[in-house]
């Protein structure tokens, strides 16, 4: 079994978000005392369907739940915001039992006004699985070409992989989003995604998104903001010393796993193989990934952008508590070579209180002027994480 890095708290109530198959409800199961919780599954249609109808219903099964009763789990909670107005009432009542409630979208909650619970219960997010977390059944070629979505380790062979990240995009970001009533032109959002998959790590112009696939840059717009609030993915922004100019500048888009990201961009059927082009792009989105998830379960609070000038482009630049910026190049060859990192190296000079490193595959680290060569997972040990 796959031990993951979350951990859920002990002694207090707790959102847990993540998109669809990342194992929120697997952990929950594995982690809550089987015989001292009540679930309550709103993924069951019956259930779904009797709590819309009389909401009062949640209260009633409260009120009958044995003292013996230490978690009450709630597996989809956005589906009916109503009820945590009803948790909100019996955290303050101070039960004996604590709230476990799992979410794939927190937009209807956010955008719905619904009630978060102001800090009495805590929020975390679930992530697909980390190097860290595999361990010896980390294949680097497969988390590029597959991602690590937990489902994808139960199948045997690259041809039901392929089918399940098909599935996965095709049924649930395009007709999951639609039943969450998340999009009204779903049309239009099946247009959207190839477009997102294959713009996936560029910087975003909606302007030339909206005119490729007939909307316009408000609706685009929107439609990002809508895999961001569900956890599908995040914007980049760029960096500037000045907050005013980073929020001017264009940021860059990411998906929130590789797989899915060939399966959106219709890339499943192409191998990747290493020193092309393609296998660099993969490899940047899987490295900027990984310590994206890693500062998230460490609680690491650090910051992340890219930075662009006309002459130049640095994959990434982080913000940590305390420690230099660190400006980040991601290359996927197993030899770098000095000229490569000059663009990197002339940044890191030009910038007080800097370091510079170039994560790669390279088998050893090595220092070359102001940059630190490094194989990616001690990278992410360097970073911090």
């Amino acid at each position: 079994m796959i031990t993951r890095l979350f951990k859920p708290p002990q002694n207090n109530s707790f959102f847990l978000f993540g998109p669809r198959g990342t194992g929120k409800t697997t952990i929950l199961k594995s982690y809550l005392p089987k015989d001292a919780t009540y679930s309550i599954d709103l993924l069951d249609f019956d259930t779904e369907s009797r709590f819309l109808t009389r909401p009062q219903e949640f209260s009633e099964v409260l009120a009958a739940l044995p003292k013996t009763t230490k978690w009450v789990f709630i597996d989809e909670v956005q589906k009916i915001p109503q009820l945590l107005d009803e948790v909100h009432r019996h955290i303050e009542m101070k039960k004996n039992y604590h709230f476990a409630l799992t979410g794939s979208s927190a937009r209807k909650l956010k955008r719905g006004q619904a009630n978060l619970l102001a800090g009495r219960a805590f929020s975390y997010s679930l992530s697909p699985l980390t190097h860290q977390e595999l361990q010896d059944s980390f294949n680097l070629d497969d988390a590029l070409a597959f991602g690590t979505l937990p489902k994808l380790f139960s199948l045997n062979s690259n041809e039901d992989k392929n089918q399940f990240l098909r599935t996965y995009a095709n049924i649930y970001l395009k007709e999951e989003i639609q039943h969450e009533g998340l999009v009204r032109n779903l049309q239009g959002f099946r247009r959207f995604l190839p477009i997102v998959g294959k713009e996936n790590g560029n910087i975003l112009v909606l302007q030339n998104i909206a005119q490729e696939i007939g909307l316009n840059a408000n609706t685009v717009r929107s439609y990002f903001e809508i895999l961001e609030d569900t956890l599908l993915g995040f914007l980049l922004p760029a960096y500037s010393r000045s907050i005013r100019k980073r929020q001017k500048t264009h940021p860059k888009f990411y998906l929130f796993d590789t797989g899915v990201k060939r399966a959106l961009a219709q890339e499943l059927n192409i191998a990747l193989v290493a020193g092309t082009s393609e296998y660099g792009r993969a490899f940047e989105h899987f490295v900027i990934l990984e310590i994206m998830r890693l500062n998230a379960y460490k609680n690491a609070d650090y910051n992340f952008f890219y930075f662009a000038t006309p002459n130049l482009e640095i994959d990434l630049v982080i913000e940590r508590p305390g420690k230099p910026l660190l400006f980040v190049e991601i290359k996927s060859g197993e030899y770098i070579q000095n000229k490569e990192l000059h663009p990197l190296s002339s940044i890191v000079q030009d910038t007080k209180n800097s370091e510079g490193i170039c994560i790669c595959r390279e088998p050893r680290k090595r220092k070359i002027d102001n940059v630190l060569v490094c194989p990616w997972q001690e990278a992410i040990k360097t970073i911090g994480l």
